[in-house]
Protein backbone atom coordinates (compact mmCIF):
# COMPACT_ATOMS: atom_id res chain seq x y z
CA UNK A 1 0.00 0.00 0.00
CA UNK A 2 1.12 3.40 -0.41
CA UNK A 3 2.93 5.63 1.72
CA UNK A 4 2.02 9.20 2.80
CA UNK A 5 4.17 10.62 0.57
CA UNK A 6 2.46 8.61 -1.97
CA UNK A 7 -1.24 9.45 -0.83
CA UNK A 8 -0.49 13.54 -1.13
CA UNK A 9 -0.49 12.59 -4.88
CA UNK A 10 -3.93 11.25 -4.82
CA UNK A 11 -7.19 12.59 -5.37
CA UNK A 12 -10.86 11.65 -4.53
CA UNK A 13 -12.95 11.23 -0.99
CA UNK A 14 -10.58 11.87 2.29
CA UNK A 15 -10.77 9.83 5.30
CA UNK A 16 -10.26 11.10 8.62
CA UNK A 17 -9.83 9.30 12.20
CA UNK A 18 -9.88 10.92 15.14
CA UNK A 19 -8.84 9.28 18.57
CA UNK A 20 -10.15 11.06 21.95
CA UNK A 21 -7.76 11.49 25.01
CA UNK A 22 -8.60 9.12 28.15
CA UNK A 23 -5.40 8.10 30.10
CA UNK A 24 -5.31 4.18 29.73
CA UNK A 25 -8.77 4.36 29.08
CA UNK A 26 -7.23 4.49 25.38
CA UNK A 27 -7.37 0.67 25.70
CA UNK A 28 -11.52 0.55 25.45
CA UNK A 29 -10.53 2.84 21.86
CA UNK A 30 -8.51 -0.35 20.55
CA UNK A 31 -10.98 -2.85 21.52
CA UNK A 32 -13.52 -0.54 18.58
CA UNK A 33 -10.97 -0.20 15.82
CA UNK A 34 -10.57 -3.98 15.74
CA UNK A 35 -13.87 -4.40 14.52
CA UNK A 36 -13.13 -1.51 12.20
CA UNK A 37 -9.94 -2.97 11.33
CA UNK A 38 -11.65 -6.33 10.89
CA UNK A 39 -14.67 -4.64 9.06
CA UNK A 40 -12.01 -2.76 6.34
CA UNK A 41 -10.52 -6.09 5.61
CA UNK A 42 -13.23 -7.54 4.64
CA UNK A 43 -14.92 -4.54 2.44
CA UNK A 44 -11.25 -4.55 0.67
CA UNK A 45 -11.03 -8.28 0.57
CA UNK A 46 -7.72 -7.64 1.57
CA UNK A 47 -6.90 -8.93 5.27
CA UNK A 48 -3.13 -7.51 5.38
CA UNK A 49 -4.89 -3.67 5.38
CA UNK A 50 -4.35 -1.78 7.92
CA UNK A 51 -6.02 1.67 9.45
CA UNK A 52 -2.85 3.16 8.12
CA UNK A 53 -3.79 2.21 4.64
CA UNK A 54 -7.31 3.45 4.81
CA UNK A 55 -7.42 6.61 6.76
CA UNK A 56 -5.89 9.76 5.14
CA UNK A 57 -5.18 11.82 8.70
CA UNK A 58 -4.91 10.20 11.60
CA UNK A 59 -4.63 12.08 14.79
CA UNK A 60 -5.08 12.21 18.25
CA UNK A 61 -4.85 13.58 21.63
CA UNK A 62 -3.01 12.45 24.75
CA UNK A 63 -3.75 8.28 24.73
CA UNK A 64 -5.46 9.06 21.55
CA UNK A 65 -1.92 10.53 19.71
CA UNK A 66 -0.10 7.12 21.39
CA UNK A 67 -2.43 4.77 19.43
CA UNK A 68 -2.95 7.19 16.72
CA UNK A 69 0.91 7.46 15.92
CA UNK A 70 1.10 3.42 16.10
CA UNK A 71 -1.29 3.34 13.42
CA UNK A 72 0.39 6.14 11.05
CA UNK A 73 3.97 3.84 11.38
CA UNK A 74 2.05 0.68 10.35
CA UNK A 75 1.30 -1.00 13.10
CA UNK A 76 -2.04 -3.62 13.35
CA UNK A 77 -4.58 -3.24 16.16
CA UNK A 78 -3.40 -6.46 17.51
CA UNK A 79 0.34 -5.17 17.69
CA UNK A 80 -0.89 -1.87 19.28
CA UNK A 81 -2.94 -3.86 21.51
CA UNK A 82 0.36 -5.55 22.59
CA UNK A 83 2.20 -2.68 22.88
CA UNK A 84 -0.24 -0.61 24.87
CA UNK A 85 -0.70 -3.07 27.49
CA UNK A 86 2.85 -3.44 28.23
CA UNK A 87 3.13 0.46 28.03
CA UNK A 88 0.45 1.26 30.42
CA UNK A 89 1.87 -1.43 32.90
CA UNK A 90 5.43 0.15 33.22
CA UNK A 91 4.34 4.06 32.79
CA UNK A 92 1.92 3.65 35.21
CA UNK A 93 3.66 1.62 37.50
CA UNK A 94 6.50 3.83 38.70
CA UNK A 95 5.05 6.63 40.66
CA UNK A 96 7.18 9.01 42.63
CA UNK A 97 6.77 8.24 46.55
CA UNK A 98 5.35 11.04 48.57
CA UNK A 99 8.55 11.07 51.19
CA UNK A 100 11.02 11.60 48.07
CA UNK A 101 9.34 15.20 47.51
CA UNK A 102 11.93 16.71 49.96
CA UNK A 103 15.23 14.66 47.59
CA UNK A 104 13.68 15.03 43.96
CA UNK A 105 12.40 18.23 42.72
CA UNK A 106 10.11 16.18 40.38
CA UNK A 107 8.26 14.31 42.89
CA UNK A 108 6.92 17.56 43.68
CA UNK A 109 5.39 18.33 40.38
CA UNK A 110 3.83 14.95 39.41
CA UNK A 111 2.82 11.75 40.13
CA UNK A 112 4.33 9.65 38.25
CA UNK A 113 8.13 9.12 36.79
CA UNK A 114 8.38 10.42 32.90
CA UNK A 115 11.06 8.36 32.46
CA UNK A 116 9.44 5.29 32.20
CA UNK A 117 7.07 6.81 29.31
CA UNK A 118 9.81 8.38 27.73
CA UNK A 119 11.92 4.98 27.10
CA UNK A 120 8.47 3.04 25.90
CA UNK A 121 7.44 5.48 23.42
CA UNK A 122 11.44 5.45 22.01
CA UNK A 123 11.55 2.11 21.84
CA UNK A 124 7.96 1.96 19.88
CA UNK A 125 8.90 4.76 17.63
CA UNK A 126 12.58 5.22 17.06
CA UNK A 127 14.37 7.73 15.32
CA UNK A 128 11.34 8.78 13.10
CA UNK A 129 10.22 12.10 12.94
CA UNK A 130 7.55 13.88 11.43
CA UNK A 131 9.72 15.01 8.68
CA UNK A 132 9.94 11.14 7.76
CA UNK A 133 7.06 11.30 4.79
CA UNK A 134 8.02 8.18 3.01
CA UNK A 135 7.81 5.98 6.16
CA UNK A 136 4.64 6.68 7.35
CA UNK A 137 1.52 5.59 6.04
CA UNK A 138 -0.70 8.30 6.21
CA UNK A 139 -0.99 12.08 7.06
CA UNK A 140 -0.26 12.16 11.06
CA UNK A 141 -1.86 15.14 13.56
CA UNK A 142 -0.65 14.88 17.30
CA UNK A 143 -2.53 17.29 19.51
CA UNK A 144 -1.10 19.03 22.33
CA UNK A 145 -1.13 22.44 23.98
CA UNK A 146 1.71 24.44 24.53
CA UNK A 147 1.36 25.82 27.96
CA UNK A 148 3.97 28.96 27.40
CA UNK A 149 1.60 30.58 25.47
CA UNK A 150 -1.89 29.08 26.22
CA UNK A 151 -2.42 27.42 22.84
CA UNK A 152 -3.08 23.90 20.99
CA UNK A 153 -0.61 23.07 18.64
CA UNK A 154 -1.95 20.41 15.87
CA UNK A 155 1.53 18.74 15.57
CA UNK A 156 1.60 17.86 11.57
CA UNK A 157 3.61 15.63 9.36
CA UNK A 158 2.34 17.31 6.04
CA UNK A 159 5.58 18.91 3.81
CA UNK A 160 3.42 21.82 3.05
CA UNK A 161 2.40 22.98 6.11
CA UNK A 162 3.61 26.70 7.96
CA UNK A 163 5.50 24.83 10.60
CA UNK A 164 7.01 21.62 8.84
CA UNK A 165 10.04 23.49 7.63
CA UNK A 166 10.44 27.16 7.57
CA UNK A 167 11.47 30.11 8.94
CA UNK A 168 8.10 29.93 11.03
CA UNK A 169 9.35 26.37 12.52
CA UNK A 170 10.68 23.54 12.20
CA UNK A 171 8.37 20.57 12.72
CA UNK A 172 9.93 18.32 10.27
CA UNK A 173 12.68 17.57 12.86
CA UNK A 174 11.16 16.58 15.98
CA UNK A 175 10.27 13.05 16.80
CA UNK A 176 7.76 11.31 16.94
CA UNK A 177 8.08 10.00 20.18
CA UNK A 178 8.68 13.59 21.31
CA UNK A 179 5.82 14.81 19.83
CA UNK A 180 3.39 12.03 21.27
CA UNK A 181 5.56 12.69 24.94
CA UNK A 182 3.95 16.46 24.66
CA UNK A 183 0.42 15.16 23.96
CA UNK A 184 0.41 12.55 26.95
CA UNK A 185 1.81 15.08 29.23
CA UNK A 186 -1.21 15.46 31.65
CA UNK A 187 -0.53 17.94 34.48
CA UNK A 188 -0.33 16.26 37.68
CA UNK A 189 0.64 13.15 36.07
CA UNK A 190 3.62 13.93 33.73
CA UNK A 191 6.03 16.71 33.64
CA UNK A 192 5.51 19.36 30.83
CA UNK A 193 8.06 18.22 27.55
CA UNK A 194 10.23 20.58 26.40
CA UNK A 195 10.49 20.83 22.35
CA UNK A 196 12.85 23.10 20.00
CA UNK A 197 10.22 23.92 17.33
CA UNK A 198 12.67 25.80 15.37
CA UNK A 199 12.44 29.52 13.96
CA UNK A 200 12.05 32.73 16.33
CA UNK A 201 10.46 30.09 18.78
CA UNK A 202 13.13 27.85 19.77
CA UNK A 203 11.82 25.85 23.20
CA UNK A 204 8.60 25.24 23.52
CA UNK A 205 6.90 23.69 26.92
CA UNK A 206 4.38 21.23 25.93
CA UNK A 207 1.16 19.62 28.03
CA UNK A 208 -1.40 17.20 27.35
CA UNK A 209 -3.84 18.22 24.61
CA UNK A 210 -6.78 17.25 26.59
CA UNK A 211 -6.59 20.22 29.26
CA UNK A 212 -8.35 21.84 25.82
CA UNK A 213 -11.39 22.03 23.71
CA UNK A 214 -9.32 19.54 21.68
CA UNK A 215 -9.30 16.28 23.96
CA UNK A 216 -12.04 14.80 21.52
CA UNK A 217 -10.00 16.24 18.37
CA UNK A 218 -12.96 15.39 15.91
CA UNK A 219 -13.42 18.68 15.24
CA UNK A 220 -9.96 20.25 15.77
CA UNK A 221 -9.37 17.16 12.57
CA UNK A 222 -11.85 18.34 10.44
CA UNK A 223 -10.46 21.35 10.64
CA UNK A 224 -6.93 20.29 9.97
CA UNK A 225 -8.44 18.85 6.59
CA UNK A 226 -10.46 21.43 5.39
CA UNK A 227 -9.20 25.28 6.64
CA UNK A 228 -6.98 27.17 4.18
CA UNK A 229 -4.50 27.81 6.75
CA UNK A 230 -3.87 23.94 6.95
CA UNK A 231 -2.09 22.54 4.14
CA UNK A 232 -4.62 19.48 3.26
CA UNK A 233 -7.12 22.03 1.72
CA UNK A 234 -10.03 18.91 1.41
CA UNK A 235 -13.31 19.75 -0.02
CA UNK A 236 -16.19 19.25 2.44
CA UNK A 237 -18.94 17.06 1.59
CA UNK A 238 -20.60 13.94 2.70
CA UNK A 239 -19.37 12.43 -0.20
CA UNK A 240 -16.00 13.52 0.13
CA UNK A 241 -15.03 13.64 3.74
CA UNK A 242 -15.40 10.43 6.15
CA UNK A 243 -14.63 11.17 9.94
CA UNK A 244 -14.78 8.56 12.63
CA UNK A 245 -14.27 9.64 15.94
CA UNK A 246 -13.34 6.99 18.69
CA UNK A 247 -13.68 7.77 22.27
CA UNK A 248 -12.39 6.38 25.86
CA UNK A 249 -15.99 6.08 27.69
CA UNK A 250 -17.86 9.07 28.77
CA UNK A 251 -17.91 9.03 32.61
CA UNK A 252 -21.31 10.33 33.82
CA UNK A 253 -21.58 11.90 36.91
CA UNK A 254 -24.90 11.28 39.63
CA UNK A 255 -24.66 13.57 42.35
CA UNK A 256 -27.71 14.69 44.84
CA UNK A 257 -27.32 18.78 44.73
CA UNK A 258 -26.95 18.31 48.62
CA UNK A 259 -24.00 17.02 48.11
CA UNK A 260 -22.41 19.47 45.71
CA UNK A 261 -23.66 21.95 48.30
CA UNK A 262 -20.70 20.17 50.36
CA UNK A 263 -18.06 20.16 47.95
CA UNK A 264 -14.49 21.48 49.61
CA UNK A 265 -12.31 23.06 47.30
CA UNK A 266 -10.20 20.01 47.22
CA UNK A 267 -13.04 18.35 45.44
CA UNK A 268 -13.70 20.84 43.50
CA UNK A 269 -10.11 20.71 42.63
CA UNK A 270 -10.21 17.25 41.26
CA UNK A 271 -13.52 17.42 39.32
CA UNK A 272 -12.79 20.50 37.42
CA UNK A 273 -10.68 18.96 34.83
CA UNK A 274 -13.11 16.05 33.86
CA UNK A 275 -16.23 18.50 33.63
CA UNK A 276 -14.48 20.53 31.31
CA UNK A 277 -13.06 17.73 29.37
CA UNK A 278 -16.65 16.31 29.74
CA UNK A 279 -17.87 19.67 28.47
CA UNK A 280 -15.60 19.93 25.11
CA UNK A 281 -16.20 16.06 23.77
CA UNK A 282 -19.73 17.00 24.28
CA UNK A 283 -19.79 20.81 22.31
CA UNK A 284 -17.41 18.47 19.38
CA UNK A 285 -20.38 15.94 19.30
CA UNK A 286 -23.14 18.73 18.87
CA UNK A 287 -21.54 20.75 16.44
CA UNK A 288 -20.54 17.22 14.31
CA UNK A 289 -23.80 16.14 14.41
CA UNK A 290 -25.07 19.44 13.52
CA UNK A 291 -23.19 19.99 10.50
CA UNK A 292 -23.76 16.13 9.16
CA UNK A 293 -26.60 13.58 8.77
CA UNK A 294 -24.63 10.60 11.00
CA UNK A 295 -25.72 7.58 10.75
CA UNK A 296 -24.33 7.02 14.83
CA UNK A 297 -26.06 10.37 16.28
CA UNK A 298 -26.61 10.37 19.86
CA UNK A 299 -29.14 12.46 22.14
CA UNK A 300 -27.79 15.87 23.33
CA UNK A 301 -30.04 16.40 25.60
CA UNK A 302 -33.80 16.63 25.79
CA UNK A 303 -33.84 20.03 24.89
CA UNK A 304 -31.69 19.69 20.81
CA UNK A 305 -32.05 15.70 20.67
CA UNK A 306 -29.98 14.36 18.13
CA UNK A 307 -30.32 17.73 15.80
CA UNK A 308 -31.54 15.29 13.39
CA UNK A 309 -33.74 18.64 11.91
CA UNK A 310 -31.28 21.05 12.57
CA UNK A 311 -28.64 20.10 9.69
CA UNK A 312 -26.38 22.87 9.06
CA UNK A 313 -25.10 22.00 5.42
CA UNK A 314 -24.54 23.17 1.93
CA UNK A 315 -26.43 23.68 -1.13
CA UNK A 316 -28.76 26.15 -2.45
CA UNK A 317 -31.83 24.42 -3.02
CA UNK A 318 -31.57 21.52 -0.34
CA UNK A 319 -29.14 21.66 2.51
CA UNK A 320 -26.48 19.02 1.93
CA UNK A 321 -24.16 17.48 4.42
CA UNK A 322 -21.06 19.14 5.51
CA UNK A 323 -19.00 15.47 6.16
CA UNK A 324 -19.85 11.91 6.69
CA UNK A 325 -19.69 12.26 10.48
CA UNK A 326 -19.34 8.77 12.74
CA UNK A 327 -18.71 8.67 16.68
CA UNK A 328 -18.26 5.67 18.58
CA UNK A 329 -18.41 5.60 22.76
CA UNK A 330 -19.43 4.44 26.04
CA UNK A 331 -21.21 5.60 28.68
CA UNK A 332 -19.37 4.40 32.03
CA UNK A 333 -22.77 4.23 34.12
CA UNK A 334 -23.70 0.78 36.46
CA UNK A 335 -27.42 1.07 35.01
CA UNK A 336 -26.20 1.36 31.16
CA UNK A 337 -23.51 -0.82 31.21
CA UNK A 338 -25.89 -3.73 32.63
CA UNK A 339 -28.70 -2.96 30.71
CA UNK A 340 -26.53 -2.69 27.50
CA UNK A 341 -24.26 -5.65 27.87
CA UNK A 342 -26.68 -7.98 30.42
CA UNK A 343 -23.21 -9.65 31.69
CA UNK A 344 -23.40 -12.60 33.82
CA UNK A 345 -22.31 -10.26 36.93
CA UNK A 346 -23.61 -7.46 36.91
CA UNK A 347 -21.30 -4.50 37.40
CA UNK A 348 -21.05 -2.84 40.41
CA UNK A 349 -20.50 0.73 40.54
CA UNK A 350 -17.18 0.22 42.61
CA UNK A 351 -16.49 -1.67 39.42
CA UNK A 352 -17.25 1.17 37.06
CA UNK A 353 -15.57 3.96 39.14
CA UNK A 354 -12.34 2.03 38.91
CA UNK A 355 -13.25 1.69 35.01
CA UNK A 356 -13.14 5.40 34.96
CA UNK A 357 -9.68 5.99 36.07
CA UNK A 358 -7.18 7.31 33.88
CA UNK A 359 -4.08 5.50 35.09
CA UNK A 360 -5.30 1.65 36.62
CA UNK A 361 -3.01 -0.17 34.09
CA UNK A 362 -4.88 -3.67 35.77
CA UNK A 363 -8.26 -2.56 33.70
CA UNK A 364 -6.36 -2.76 30.40
CA UNK A 365 -8.04 -6.19 29.30
CA UNK A 366 -11.45 -4.96 30.92
CA UNK A 367 -11.64 -1.95 29.30
CA UNK A 368 -10.46 -3.77 25.97
CA UNK A 369 -13.26 -6.01 26.08
CA UNK A 370 -15.93 -3.54 27.18
CA UNK A 371 -15.17 -1.40 23.51
CA UNK A 372 -14.66 -5.00 22.01
CA UNK A 373 -18.43 -5.71 22.88
CA UNK A 374 -19.80 -1.69 22.74
CA UNK A 375 -18.13 -2.21 18.87
CA UNK A 376 -20.08 -5.49 18.29
CA UNK A 377 -23.43 -3.30 19.03
CA UNK A 378 -22.76 -0.37 17.50
CA UNK A 379 -20.47 -0.81 14.28
CA UNK A 380 -21.70 -1.55 11.26
CA UNK A 381 -20.91 -1.93 7.33
CA UNK A 382 -22.92 0.83 6.09
CA UNK A 383 -21.32 3.36 8.53
CA UNK A 384 -18.50 2.94 5.99
CA UNK A 385 -19.66 3.61 2.59
CA UNK A 386 -18.29 1.90 -0.91
CA UNK A 387 -17.76 5.25 -1.80
CA UNK A 388 -14.88 5.83 0.53
CA UNK A 389 -13.01 2.69 -0.08
CA UNK A 390 -9.22 2.87 -0.84
CA UNK A 391 -8.66 2.75 -4.89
Amino acid sequence: MKTFKQKLKTKGPKRILALDGGGIRGALTLGYLKHIEELLRKQHKNPELLLGDYFDLIGGTSTGSIIASALAIGMSVDEIKQKYFELGTKIFGKKYKWWRIFEIDDAFKAKYDHQALDSELKSVFGSLTLGDTDKLKTGLCIVAKRADTNSVWPLLNHPEGKYFDSEHGKNAKIPIWKAVRASAAAPTYFLPQSIDVGGEMGYAAFVDGGVSMANNPALQLLMVGTLSGFPFKWEMGDQNILLASFGTGMYQMKKLPKKIQKNHLLNWASEIPNMLMEDASWQNQKILQWLSNSPTAQQIDGEIGNLSKDLLGIGQKKRDPLLHYLRYNVMLDVDELNERFKPEKPYTKKQVDDLAAMDNAKNCQALYDLGFSAGAQEIKAKHFPTGFMVS
